[in-house]
C-alpha cells in the first residue's frame, strides 16, 4: 500500500507543479482532493494510526510552513500543499521532504537568478531579510518584509514541492534514508 500512496502523491505533486508553473497557482479543489486522498490512503495502510499519522502530517506541515507565509516568502497553495504532502508521509516523512524542498528551491532560485544575471540583487535582497528580520526581532516585533526588494523572478515553488519530496521518496525507497 506504501507504493500505492507514493504513486498518488507522486501524481498530484507532478500536477500541482505543472498547474503552478501555467497559472501560478495551486488550485483549493486540488489540495482538498490530496488530503482526502491522504486521510484515505493512511486509513487503509495503517487504520486508526493511519488516521493520526495524516492528520499530525498535516497539521505539523501548517504549523511548519505558515510562517514562511506570514513572511511573504511562500504562497498560501503552497503552504497548504506541503501540509497534504505531510498528510501522506505523516510528520516522520514530512521532515525528510521539507529538508528536499528547502534543497530544491535553493538551487532552483540559484538558477533562476543566474539565468536572469541577477544574482548581485539576489545576494542584496536576502541581506536585507535577513538584517530586516533581525532587528525586527531585536524589537520584538514580528519580522515581516515592508519593503519590497527588486524581484529576480517568479519561482513556481510548487516545482521545489515536487522536485524535494519526490528525491526524498527516491532516497528512501533506495534504501539511502
Amino acid at each position: 500500500m506504501e507504493g500505492v500512496s507514493s504513486g498518488v502523491l507522486a501524481g498530484l505533486l507532478l500536477v500541482a507543479a505543472w498547474g503552478d508553473i501555467q497559472r501560478h497557482r495551486i488550485p483549493n479543489i486540488l489540495i482538498l482532493t490530496g488530503l482526502g486522498l491522504a486521510i484515505i490512503c493512511g486509513a487503509w495502510r495503517a487504520g486508526f494510526s493511519g488516521l493520526l499519522s495524516a492528520g499530525g502530517g498535516f497539521v505539523l506541515g501548517l504549523l511548519i510552513f505558515l510562517p514562511f507565509y506570514m513572511l511573504r516568502a511562500l504562497g498560501a497553495g503552497d503552504v497548504k500543499l506541503m501540509a497534504v504532502v505531510g498528510a501522506f508521509l505523516g510528520p516522520g516523512g514530512l521532515i525528510g521532504a521539507m529538508f528536499g524542498t528547502f534543497l530544491a528551491g535553493g538551487v532552483m532560485a540559484l538558477l533562476l537568478a543566474l539565468h536572469a544575471g541577477a544574482v548581485g540583487q539576489m545576494m542584496r535582497n536576502i541581506k536585507a531579510m535577513l538584517l530586516g528580520g533581525f532587528i525586527d526581532v531585536r524589537m520584538k516585533q514580528m519580522p515581516m518584509m515592508d519593503a519590497n526588494p527588486q524581484s529576480v523572478g517568479k519561482l513556481p515553488y510548487a516545482v521545489a514541492i515536487a522536485a524535494g519530496t519526490l528525491g526524498y521518496l527516491a532516497l528512501r525507497y533506495g534504501g539511502w534514508i
